[in-house]
């Protein structure tokens, strides 16, 4: 038997027996199933962060009462944290109101009449001017306002397109009161704190009126005034309530008020705690290994997933055994991913063995072992190891998610990723075929930033992250317009019309100028560090690749300046000054200035020293397996952009050595790839294999780039060596477009690229070659 596959068998075998061994050491938990309020008729009975086990409510987040009729009324006690009311696919929060005509609304020390309100439009009047709002654009006195200051440029050309286009065309953006600058879709408000005052138009077409914030907003309606934030809402026909990330389903039985917990409830180490004598809860212990009989709708989901894939991998893989082999991971996935997405997932232990599947399956995929493969499923195994740890270390059932998550995409990325770019690293595909599928990549990941652009904000738009599926289709892209410039440097060279050189540079220029508008939205500089270690590197390879040694040393230098550059601004940063996130600068120097992004980088220091070299147990974290999480918890996006820090207080700094060597075995497995294939595109006699060589070191080559800019980012933002960057942790942190855009396809195309090249070296083609010049 191949010892090198001995050595990584025996390594996966280690990881999947700790999370395992996880799992079994874990600690009992306990939450409540049902939480039952009786009240007679006219009582009341105040719900909290205690009697409701929701993290995220406050002490005293509503009172529930029962009238004289029998009749549930809810009124938020807690107008800092809104409850919402959920009736079939409406939502209605509770600091909301729909707009009427004849009502009167105070803000601040301003009083608003209504003037009128209804199709879509609403009407009102202040001491001063006529205000015209209909859920896109707002007026004064019939003209729109100017552009704020500080909006960026997709909100100036949102303002832009408002004003000309039909309302069925127009992009909605809510109207905002509050401070001292009339613009945009802002209403000045003296005495109002921006932000916690708004109109926007609802589901169904109504302008709705909802305030944020304990700031009080009176409303008077049929001669009354009330607080909006404080208005009761009777509970008839409701569904389910939601506060923070609490989600009770809701039941009336007689005199009976039932909830039922989901999504993040509260853990206990024992069944019971103290609660009103109203309040009674019936408890369940947390189970790992639940799984509920799936719906017809997960089972169709899997089923159409199934012969999908399998038809796929027939086309691309040529073989049943295979292609059926590889559909089987991605249609149980789809059925779990159905499931929880229906709020009736199976335990974290199916996710578990789910992905354990994906990463064996990748493991024995290739004919041949390659350092690639063996390093990718090593640090995927690593992360999922972590990300368990943070789940059954937590104080409610939320954090789980994150793993169970990233196990299902796990399982639909990798090996579809392997069936479907494994035809395409083969040459399975024509080369007019492939560049068809480089045109429907672009236009996905040019249709998802704009909808960002649109809808989104810098967190996404839809749950979904479009910047990852950006990165890979970038890095595609441009491979493919190096591949055809350099046709003359691995064989002959052949006289180009400028038609050629333009058709492959314009969808490029145009996709990169998108995703600059895109990274406009984010308050971060850290995506133009991303693409700027991209273009280096990318820059570096195509000189190396053809020879001009004098630039790839221009190019070496500059990247070594402007990294001795950024750590020189450190020093500096309590004197920078401007609109260019020089706060990120001043809080790296000094993290007191920022309760947030401060106390970010402290906790997080604080958790690498307790951590030391062998964890904060002393033995690299094995004796905490299962265990509590710690105060590490308490960092800000621990489980995304800190998750190295919770990896060093458990595991300490020897496991953090070993993670950044297999990171640094992961780029050189990149990088020896590109070599190869640009080795395998200079000997290739087929202009097809010629071109795909050229395509395959590009763009393995951008993907290392993309992924050591993560490493780099991450590290940095944990060990202080950088300021603070919103960049996940690849493989490490809990980010589903990351890993199922952008990682599992990379490693997916790079793995079976080093078999393609495996398999070229033993029969080398010879076809035709006049075609195409290579």
């Amino acid at each position: 038997m191949n010892p090198r596959f001995v050595g990584a068998a025996a390594a996966l075998c280690l990881l999947c027996g700790l999370q395992l061994l996880a799992m079994l050491l874990a600690s009992p938990r306990y939450l409540p199933r049902e939480i039952a309020l009786q009240l007679a008729p006219g009582a009341t009975q105040t719900l909290g962060r205690a009697e409701l086990a929701a993290p995220g409510a406050a002490p005293q987040q509503f009172t529930v009462r029962r009238d004289g009729a029998g009749r549930w009324w809810l009124r938020n006690a807690s107008p800092a944290q809104a409850v919402v009311l959920v009736r079939g696919g409406e939502r209605l929060h509770s600091g909301s109101a729909v707009l009427a005509t004849g009502q009167r609304l105070q803000a601040g020390a301003t009083v608003f009449e209504v003037g009128a309100a209804g199709d879509g439009r609403v009407l009102l009047r202040d001491a001063n001017h006529a205000w015209e709002y209909d859920g896109a654009l707002l007026l004064r006195d019939g003209q729109a306002q100017v552009s704020c200051p500080d909006a960026g440029m997709a909100a100036r050309l949102s303002s832009i397109w408002n004003r000309v286009a039909p309302g069925a065309l127009a992009f909605r953006r809510p109207l905002a009161f509050g401070g001292h600058l009339y613009c945009g879709n802002r209403l000045a408000v003296p005495g109002l704190d921006p932000g916690r005052l708004s109109i926007a138009r609802a589901p169904l077409g109504d302008l709705v009126l909802q305030v944020r914030g304990s700031q009080p907003v009176l409303l008077q309606d049929a001669g009354r005034w009330q607080d909006t934030a404080q208005r009761e809402h009777s509970l008839a026909g409701m569904d389910a309530i939601a506060v923070g990330r609490t989600r009770f389903a809701l039941a009336v039985d007689g005199g009976t008020l039932r909830l039922q917990p989901a999504a993040q409830v509260a853990l206990f180490a024992q069944p019971k705690t103290e609660l009103p004598g109203a309040v009674h809860w019936t408890w369940s212990e947390r189970s790992l290994w639940r799984f509920t009989p799936p719906s017809t709708t997960a089972w169709c989901g899997a089923l159409a997933a199934m012969l999908l894939a399998s038809l796929a991998g027939l086309r691309l893989a040529g073989s049943a055994r295979t292609a059926i082999a590889s559909a089987l991971l991605p249609a149980a996935a789809v059925l779990l991913l159905v499931m929880q997405r229906s709020g009736a997932g199976p335990g974290a232990g199916w996710t578990l063995l789910l992905a354990w599947g994906a990463l064996w399956h990748a493991l024995l995929w290739p004919r041949r072992l390659s350092l690639l493969g063996v390093v990718s499923v090593l640090l995927l195994g690593a992360g999922l190891l972590v990300q368990l740890e943070l789940g059954l270390g937590a104080r409610d059932s939320a954090w789980l998610r994150h793993v169970e998550t990233s196990c299902v995409l796990l399982a639909v990325g990798l090996p579809l990723g392997l069936l479907l770019l494994g035809g395409l690293a083969r040459g399975a595909l024509s080369r007019p075929v492939t560049e068809w599928l480089l045109v429907l990549l672009a236009i996905a990941a040019l249709g998802g930033l704009l909808l960002q652009v649109a809808f989104g904000d810098e967190t996404g738009v839809f749950e979904i992250q479009p910047v990852e599926f950006a990165k890979l289709a970038l890095a595609a892209l441009s491979a493919h317009c190096l591949a055809l410039a350099t046709s003359g440097v691995a064989g002959k060279d052949a006289r180009r019309h400028w038609r050629d050189w333009l058709r492959p540079l314009v969808p490029v220029l145009l996709f990169v100028l998108l995703l600059a508008v895109a990274l406009v939205q984010v308050d971060d500089y850290s995506p133009l560090i991303l693409l700027l270690v991209w273009g280096a590197v990318t820059l570096l390879a195509w000189c190396l690749a053809t020879g001009r040694r004098l630039g790839a040393g221009l190019v070496g230098g500059a990247c070594c300046a402007l990294l001795a550059g950024a750590l020189a601004l450190q020093s500096a940063g309590p004197g920078l000054a401007g609109s260019f996130y020089a706060e990120r600068f001043q809080v790296w120097a000094d993290p007191t200035v920022h309760p947030h992004t401060g106390q970010q980088m402290l906790l997080g220091a604080r958790a690498v020293q307790e951590g030391g070299w062998h964890g904060a147990d002393g033995l690299l974290g094995i004796a905490s397996l299962g265990g509590p999480a710690g105060d590490a918890l308490r960092i800000p996006a621990v489980q995304d952009d800190f998750a190295p820090s919770f990896l060093i207080n458990r595991h300490g700094l020897a496991g953090a050595l070993l993670l950044w060597f297999l990171q640094a075995a992961l780029l050189a497995a990149l990088l020896h790839a590109a070599a190869a294939a640009w080795r395998v595109a200079g000997g290739a006699g087929d202009f097809r294999r010629a071109w795909l060589g050229r395509f395959q070191c590009f763009l393995l080559a951008g993907g290392a780039a993309f992924l050591g800019g993560h490493f780099l980012l991450s590290w940095g933002t944990n060990l202080a060596l950088f300021p603070i960057m919103g960049q996940p942790m690849s493989f490490l942190s809990a980010g589903g477009s990351h890993l199922l855009f952008f990682i599992c396809p990379l490693l997916a195309f790079g793995m079976a690229s080093v078999q393609s090249f495996e398999e070229n070296q033993s029969c080398r083609s010879t076809s035709n070659t006049k075609s195409w010049p290579r």
